[in-house]
Order: C-alpha cells, then structure tokens, then sequence
C-alpha cells in the first residue's frame, strides 16, 4: 500500500512539474492577462503582470489529458460549459477580451510542440473526465427539406424560456441586431429604429399585405399594424415565442390587422401573388445551405408584381478560395450542436446572386455589422447581470453556454468574420420599380415612434 501511494504522489509531483513548464510555453506566446488555477490551488499566471481578477480554474489533471489528446476550440469550450474548465471572476467574454484572438487561434502551431510532448506523459496515461450532461442537440441537422425537422431545431433554440430571453433582451423581445445611430443609444431605442428602419424600407403603406417568415415574439408584426397600417401575416416555429406574440396582439388590440400562425412558410409555396411586402429579419440563418434556392423561389412567388422583399441576416466573410467554405469550423460545431442546431450562415456574395437568380432584383444592400456589434454586446452584458436568474430558469450549463455562445459572435463581429446585411429586393419584371430614386426617405424619421 505504501508502494502505491508513494508511485501516485511521485505521478503527482510529474504532473505538477509538467503542468508548469506547459502553461509557460502557452503564457509565452498567448500573453493572455489572467491566472489558471491548478487543481492544488497554486497560481500560474498567464502573462507576466497578470491581473488577479479573472482565473481559470483547472479542476483535475484530466482536464489537461484532453485538451493534450484533442487541442482544439471545441474541447476547451466542452470544459468550460462543463465546469471543468472553472472560469471565476468574469463571464466568457470577460476572458476572451484579455488575449490577443490572433494569437490564440494559432497557439497549437506556434507552441515548441517537442517541449509539450516531452511533458504530456504524466498526463497521457492518465483517466478521463467523464461524459457531462450538456444540453446539446445530437441528431443529424440534414441539408434538405425532406431530412430536416426544423419545428425541432427552432425549438431547442427559441424555447428554452420565454423569461430566460426576455432577461437579455429589450422590452419588446425583439432577437435581432437593433439599428444604432450613435453608441450611447440604448438598446431599446435602437431596436425601435430598427422596427421604423425596417417599415420604411419596405415602403409600406396602409392596407398592404406583409407576409413576416419567422415572426418571433410578433413585436414587427405588431409595429407594421399599428403604425404603418399594414395586415400582418406573421409565422413562427416556436411554440413559446406564438403564446407571447398572440397576447401581445390582443393587448394591443390588433386582431383584425395581425394573424399569427404556427406553420412553416414553406406550405405558402404553391400561392401565388399573396403578398404585396414579404420580410424575414434573421430567420434564413436557420434554412440551411441546399434550401436557399427554394426560399427565394418561395418568396418570389408569394409577391404580387412589384413587391418588395426585405432580407436580413447574418453572414460569414467569404474569402479567394471558396471551395471549403461549407466546412463547419470548430467553433460552428459547437454552436450547431448547443446553441443553434441547423444552421448554416451564407456569405453576402453568395446571397445576391441566388436572389438573382430566382427571379429578384436587389435594390439596395445596408451592411449592419457595427449595430449587430453594438447590439450582441449588450445582449451579454445583460445575461451576465441576470446570470442568477438564467441559472434558475435555464440550468446553469445552459447559461454557460449562450454566455460562450454570445462571446463567440461578439469576437466574430469584431473581426469581421461574421457580419449582418439588410437587403431589398423586388419582384422582377420590365419597367420602373416602386422603390425611390434614392435614400432619402428611409432615413427620414417618418414613422410614428410607438411601444
């Protein structure tokens, strides 16, 4: 027996011993400003003149054999989720915003990798962390029509709670980028310009027919009614978002103008000329790469000549080599797999010329990316206030990982790997359209501000 403890806490002191000479390597090309934790209590500082405030909390020497056997994004965003991998101190981003993200993406090339190996057999031969029961959806997206359950996949998004997104976002629920005029605008009074921004793009007028594919919590359904005089066919996946956008239209006592449905637009698609506006604010991120074609098709054919289409959503840079495009990245994994299962962000190249191609013509194109910026900031700030009561209403894993979820977009926004555009677009035929000759309107406050 004396044997046995002597060889584990020889092993022990390996560890230990290797554990240091690793994170020096790591701090010595990451310089990331917080401390880890090891599993003993002793601190490592990641950068010289660290701070104190933010640390990373190794918890066992298993967390070290798998980041060793997969080093990769997605294990040490696995660890994190997991608790694992303890940050103390600050929220996801809080982290990430204390290293260079150059630097960190191409830590595994850079780190003397014989060093590292000579240093990871203590760790090698070691146990493994058992399985944690994330809250991921692990079945097969698919790519077509037919292979995918998308009532499915929006709900594991959009209904975790109704209370756990309205601790993140403004007053009328509205999950998309707001419209920034200035930086020290709120968030609510940006996202009403939005709504306005919106209104006024698609040139709508009292009377006209709006189709709004993937309506959320029905918030534009019920601004177009109330303040343009529009009626209002809103559609949505999301069991919870259709109880609070149908309250929210009786409280607002627009029954006769907006009609909310839970169905997929894609039953419209054998009427023709039904709408004279047609909108979808974020929803095509979740329609996936083989179905574009059909979406725009579908659009097209639900527009009466002349009608207007407004598109927003969020892209990834395109890039001189496109072959690999469709390729998840790690950290696309692990937002496909936890957060927004089904999902597949096109790049703006790409998106104008399938509209032309199934019969739209684009008129104007707005890039939204320093709003959306603005806007996924605030959303994390928010989440990080509330994280008490998130963890109540959603688990804390679930917390964890919308609080990485959110960091991950704010440093892609930041880096212009993803962006947001707004676009209009008409139905194509010969002759003037009705869009102005230029801007001017859009941006003149014209629309009656309201809740």
């Amino acid at each position: 027996m004396k044997s046995t403890q002597n060889l584990g806490s020889a092993r022990a002191q390996k560890q230990l011993k290797s554990i240091r000479i690793m994170l020096a390597e790591v701090a010595r090309h990451l310089e990331a400003d917080f401390v880890v934790v090891l599993w003993n209590g002793e601190e490592v500082p990641l950068k010289e003149d660290a701070q104190g405030d933010l640390r990373m909390h190794i918890r066992s020497p298993n967390v070290v054999r798998r980041l060793l056997l997969k080093p990769e994004i997605l294990t040490l965003l696995q660890l994190v989720a997991s608790k694992d991998l303890m940050l103390e101190g600050g929220s996801p981003y809080d982290f990430v915003k204390r290293w260079d993200h150059g630097k960190g993406i191409h830590l595994v090339r850079r780190i003397d990798k014989m060093k590292v190996a000579r240093h990871a057999l203590p760790f090698v031969l070691g146990g493994d962390i058992p399985d944690r029961d994330l809250p991921g959806y692990h079945k097969d997206a698919g790519e077509t029509v037919e292979e995918r359950d998308d009532q499915e996949m929006i709900g594991f998004h959009y209904d975790v709670s109704n209370d756990f997104f309205r601790l993140f976002l403004d007053e009328r629920m509205l999950y998309s980028t707001a419209y920034y005029r200035s930086e020290d605008e709120s968030l609510e009074d940006a996202q009403l310009h939005k709504l306005d921004m919106i209104c006024r793009k698609l040139r709508l007028t009292p009377g006209d027919r709006m189709l709004d594919i993937g309506c959320g919590w029905g918030s534009l359904a019920c601004h177009a009614a109330e303040h343009y005089g529009a009626h209002v066919h809103g559609l949505t996946l999301s069991k919870e978002q259709l109880a609070y956008g149908l309250e929210q239209v009786k409280r607002r006592g627009l029954e006769d103008q907006v009609t909310l449905e839970l169905k997929d637009y894609r039953e419209l698609a054998d009427q023709r000329e039904v709408y004279d506006k047609v909108c979808q604010v974020e929803m095509f991120e979740h329609v996936g790469w083989e179905n574009f074609d059909m979406h725009f098709e579908t659009v097209r054919h639900l527009l009466v000549p002349q009608g207007v289409y407004y598109h927003q959503a969020t892209t990834r840079r395109g890039g001189k080599d496109l072959s690999n495009f469709r390729k998840a990245t790690k950290s696309m994994t692990f937002i496909t797999t936890y957060i927004f299962p089904g999902g597949e962000l096109d790049y703006i190249g790409n998106t104008l010329t399938n509209m032309g191609r199934m019969g739209l013509e684009v008129m104007d194109v707005e890039c939204l990316r320093d709003s959306y910026y603005l806007t996924l900031q605030e959303w994390e700030r928010r989440l990080k206030e509330n994280r008490d009561a998130a963890v109540r209403e959603a688990g804390e894993a679930r917390t964890i990982l919308w609080q990485i979820y959110f960091a991950l977009f704010i440093r892609a926004f930041e880096r212009t790997v993803a962006t947001n555009y707004a676009v209009v677009a008409v139905k194509r035929q010969p002759g003037r359209t009705t869009i102005p000759l230029d801007r001017a309107a859009i941006y003149t406050e014209s629309g009656k501000p309201g809740a």
